[in-house]
């Protein structure tokens, strides 16, 4: 579970609802317009149906998973299981990481060193590998674009329901009906106020988050590509250490070469 995301949504939620109802002295229903929630929310969902192909947006639970919860080692597990594969390669040769593979919990790292065991050349595996990063990049790139089409497009919805209501407002100006003019103003500034929540409070967040998981998962994938290839080439692990370190900032460095 990613904690950060859960605190974020907790404090934006509970800052929302004292607002709305410190405003509206507990009547909330005052925020709600299916109106405003018919131009925004479908208007938005129309927008991801026009803009990405169908086997992406077959994928959004996924991305909203990925939202949720941490996937994969952070760079930590990866620098920790490296040191230990790496002493055990070099004291016991290569073939004795096969019992290894079984225990190891990211796909990447597994498949790469079963390739190294297996002989197979070291540019093959760096080019097959990197093809895996680059697949990989792409899907998260879907993921990021689904909330950032949102978080453009909401608001834009946002604007066009205020000019449906504020059309809706002027035509009823000849009856001069009080009730009327005031229901057509609120889904005029209702639909700009969801707008702004969906693309503020949801979707460019998410996105962000998404986007920077993604930065951290291919730079743990490179660090684990460099660690196979300097574990094939027999490399000592000091030297296969500094290569991982290279991949952090130098302040977390210190902890890594005290521990090793």
């Amino acid at each position: 579970m990613d904690i950060a995301s859960i605190i974020g949504i907790l404090i934006g939620s509970a800052a929302l609802g004292f607002v709305f109802f410190e405003v509206s002295h507990g009547n909330l229903m005052m925020f709600f317009s299916m109106e405003g929630v018919l131009m925004v929310g479908c208007g938005s969902v129309s927008v991801v149906f026009v803009a990405m192909p169908m086997e992406k947006l077959k994928q959004v639970p996924g991305y909203i998973k990925s939202f949720l919860f941490n996937k994969g080692m952070n760079a930590n597990e990866v620098i920790a299981a490296v040191q230990t594969l790496s002493d055990k390669a070099r004291r016991d040769g290569i073939l004795a990481l096969e019992p290894e593979i079984a225990k190891i919990k990211d796909p990447f790292l597994a498949a790469g060193l079963k390739m190294a065991i297996d002989g197979v050349e070291p540019t093959n595996i760096d080019a097959t590998l990197r093809m895996e990063i680059l697949a990989m990049q792409d899907r998260h790139k879907a993921g990021k674009k689904f909330f950032d089409l949102i978080k453009l497009y909401g608001p834009g919805y946002g604007l066009v329901g205020t000019l449906v209501g504020q059309v809706g407002m002027f035509g009823q100006l000849a009856s001069a009906d009080i009730g009327a003019l005031g229901h057509a103003l609120a889904i005029a500034v209702v639909a700009t106020m969801y707008g702004a929540i969906i693309a503020n409070a949801v979707a460019g967040p998410i996105g962000d988050k998404l986007g920077i998981k993604s930065g951290e998962e291919i730079l743990n994938r490179e660090m684990m590509l460099q660690a196979i290839l300097s574990i094939q080439a027999g490399d000592n692990p000091r030297v296969t250490m500094d290569k991982m370190l290279a991949f952090i900032p130098s302040a977390r460095r210190e902890v890594f070469k005290a521990a090793a």
